[in-house]
């Protein structure tokens, strides 16, 4: 049996999302933490790994929150 789309309530329009490509960055770059032979992607901005990257801590009620509060 054929269920036609008046039949079922349903809608759509074509998606339109964004059209500009993402950000990339140099290919086959490795971590900058010595020793570490970690490949990054090319839509990592950072120069680390994750394992290697340093903390960041987010702005909390327009205050700097570091690690000593």
């Amino acid at each position: 049996m054929e269920v036609s789309m008046q039949e079922t309530g349903l809608k759509g329009r074509k998606f339109t999302g964004a059209t500009r490509a993402p950000k990339t960055y140099a290919a086959q770059r490795t971590c900058a933490d010595k020793g570490c032979a970690t490949k990054l992607s090319q839509y990592n901005r950072r120069e680390w790994c994750y394992a290697h990257a340093p903390t960041r801590y987010p702005r909390l009620r327009g205050r700097i929150v570091s690690a000593e509060d």
